[in-house]
């Protein structure tokens, strides 16, 4: 097993399209990375200059202790799950697996073994025989993943796997990954533009926008702590309600005041938000940071609003709400009573609280 070192990393196509810049990412011996961002975001180009799919324009990638730049795919001791299985329709699920270790040469009795462990390990021995034809989407995957096991590499790297999936599919196949990693305990680095699953599957979530490297953390470190304000839109599900606020001081004490809402951040907050007194920013919370006021909520931190649009989610309802200009999602409680026009006054939980600052949208 090994890590995997990613040392200033860029790729540029043509000379004139920067798809990744700069990226510089230390990945441990036995860690489950996940790249995660929006389409064109470079992770996939990143994953790929890993596997020697991609050349690098500059920098360096390291698996182990060995620079692997010029060395060919074949040669880095990485197997590569890919988004469309890329299984060979003639061959049964046996001579797919086994297909790689056949072209290295590998003797027929451990060709039989490791087929054998990586299909006991999947549940999938009793398809041993079949055609890909005759496996449904989530049986081809884990052919795919099967195939990847049996090469006993260094690194997994995963091209989102489980997107041609159906949501429950997805769900279980996440529960499936995380088991057979803590089981393996190889290195992995999975690519994903589905939070959800970044937050589920990773060690360590890496969030990219335009190339460039946003935040590196756990996943709760990165839900909690956002660096910017759009690793705290794009983590989240619902995603983080923003509204522009003018930082004011009223009788002492700092505000926040926007359209349809003058929110009173904690003395903590008001202390790293001083230097703004008098200037904008924006303040961000989470659906499931609101709630139905009650009469012991601080005026500080209540505003009200309209209710535009009801979801029933079964464990939570979300109320698409209206304050003044803004469009404002609250999760609340399945037991709420609520009708659309209805006015309600909604608190928020001040701990959880963020703002970014207007002008380069960093986390205050």
């Amino acid at each position: 097993m090994a890590g995997v070192s990613i040392r200033q990393v860029n790729k540029l196509y043509d000379g004139a399209v920067h798809a990744v810049k700069d990226v510089s990412l230390e990945i441990h011996d036995k860690e489950f990375v996940v790249l995660v961002g929006p389409s064109g975001c470079g992770k996939t180009t990143t994953l790929r200059m890993v596997a020697g799919l991609e050349s690098i324009t500059s920098g360096e990638v390291l698996i182990g202790d060995t620079v692997v730049n010029e060395l060919p795919p074949m040669d880095r001791d990485i197997a590569m799950v890919f988004q469309n299985y890329a299984l060979y329709p003639h061959m049964s699920v046996f001579d797919n697996m086994a297909f790689g270790l056949k072209m290295r040469k590998f003797a027929r009795a451990e060709i039989q073994a490791r087929v054998k462990q990586a299909a006991d390990i999947l549940g999938i021995h009793e398809l041993l025989h079949r055609k890909p034809r005759q496996l449904s989407g989530g049986q081809r995957q884990r052919v795919a993943l099967g195939r990847a096991i049996v090469r006993h590499p260094q690194v997994f790297l995963f091209d989102e796997p489980l997107s041609n999936l159906d949501a429950k599919l997805r769900v279980q196949m996440r529960v499936e990954l995380k088991k057979l990693h803590e089981r393996l305990g190889t290195t992995a680095i999975y690519v994903t533009h589905d939070q959800v699953e970044a937050m589920t599957l990773g060690d360590r979530v890496v969030v990219m926008k335009d190339g460039l490297v946003q935040q590196v953390g756990e996943p709760l470190e990165l839900y909690n702590a956002p660096a910017n304000r759009f690793v705290a839109g794009f983590l989240g599900s619902p995603a983080m309600n923003f509204v522009e606020v003018r930082l004011a001081e009223r009788g002492g004490a700092l505000w926040a005041e926007g359209d349809g809402l003058r929110i009173q951040p904690l003395p903590e907050q008001a202390g790293r938000l001083a230097r703004l007194n008098g200037g904008r920013a924006t303040l961000g919370v989470r659906p499931e940071d609101l709630r139905i006021a009650n009469g012991s909520d601080p005026e500080g931190l209540c505003f009200e609003a309209d209710i535009e649009v009801i979801e029933k989610l079964g464990a939570q309802i979300l109320l698409d709400t209206r304050a003044g200009s803004h469009t404002i999602v609250a999760s609340v409680e399945p037991t709420v009573r609520a009708r659309v026009h209805d006015r309600l006054r909604l608190a928020i939980n001040p701990d959880r609280l963020h703002f970014f600052d207007a002008a380069n949208e960093a986390a205050i």
